[in-house]
């Protein structure tokens, strides 16, 4: 025969396990990462390959990041300041991007703005993700970026 106090603690202990299982139910992760939606991409972005418009939705959804981190495709001479420059053009007071057409044909741009969204999901902070790209990509030309 079970005691009271037995069922009393099976129930916690059950009780413990469900809730810790609700946030892997909710659909939600820690490492979920922000996306713009794809129909609100210029239609060029819309019809280009799936990698092309993931990195098109991440950098426009992650200017804070992407603002830290470099081009090695030697977009600097066009005026770009960062990898998110390759994406974005301008974005006005009201925040309606400008986008910029560059990285619809450079794969460059396109990698290193795949293994950013890869070394977040990976949990890797801004400084590490700087390291391995500075590390990954300066042979292909001058950084975009002091």
């Amino acid at each position: 025969m079970v005691s009271k106090s037995h069922k009393l603690i099976f129930f916690s202990l059950l009780s413990i396990l469900l809730l810790a299982a609700l946030p892997a139910c909710s659909g939600q992760s820690k490492n979920q990462q922000s996306m713009m939606p794809l129909n609100q991409m210029p239609d060029e972005v819309q019809s280009a390959p799936v990698s092309v418009q993931q990195a098109y939705q991440f950098a426009s959804a992650n200017p804070d990041i992407m603002q830290q981190i470099p081009c090695y495709c030697g977009c600097g001479a066009m005026g770009h300041t960062s990898n998110y420059s390759c994406y974005v053009q301008s974005m006005d007071t009201i925040g309606t991007i400008t986008f910029d057409s560059h990285a619809l044909g450079c794969s460059i741009c396109v990698d290193i703005t795949q293994d950013v969204m890869r070394l977040q999901r990976e949990g890797k902070s801004t400084q590490e993700i700087r390291v391995y790209i500075d590390s990954t990509y300066s042979r292909y030309g001058p950084s975009n970026m002091p």
